[in-house]
């Protein structure tokens, strides 16, 4: 296989190239754990659900929309001390931390998977390693061989 010509690459990189003056960065490939949890959550209507609420909650909208029904609730629906809203805010508590709980178990399953992955990928280098070292012994054993049985004539 031959080397190309280092004059001729892009200086950004092997995956990056220029068109019309910009740089255009290729697609970004997923690990294949990630590739694989996503098949999973895909697949269960529960894990999407979850998924969508768990962003919601974590995103600025959810933060707003609660200032504005708060603000709603404590200055027209209920007087003083708002023992209902209490009530509704608990809730909501309990099931926006559960709902924390699912997204740190589906990241300990990926954050496994990918150790899984990872750790099958580094013991395959390090056989090919291995065997590329011992290859590299044989034929530097032989050459020692051939030079000492055969010195220059």
């Amino acid at each position: 296989m031959a080397n190309p010509d280092p004059s001729t690459q892009d200086p950004d990189g092997p995956s990056a190239h220029r068109e019309g003056g910009r740089i255009e960065l290729p697609i970004k490939l997923h690990h294949p754990a990630v590739l694989e949890q996503q098949a999973q959550r895909a697949a269960s209507i529960q894990l999407r659900i979850a998924d969508w609420i768990t962003a919601f909650a974590g995103s600025m909208r959810f933060v707003y929309l609660h200032v504005a029904l708060f603000t709603v609730w404590m200055l027209f629906i209920e007087s003083k001390p708002w023992p209902t809203l209490t009530l509704i805010v608990s809730l909501e508590a309990i099931f926006l931390s559960t709902f924390v709980m699912i997204g740190q178990n589906r990241q300990a399953a990926f954050q496994q998977a990918k150790a899984d992955h990872d750790f099958n990928e580094q013991e395959l280098e390090l056989k090919t390693n291995t065997q590329l070292t011992r290859e590299i012994h044989r034929l530097t054993t032989e050459l020692h061989r051939r030079l000492l049985e055969n010195p220059a004539q």
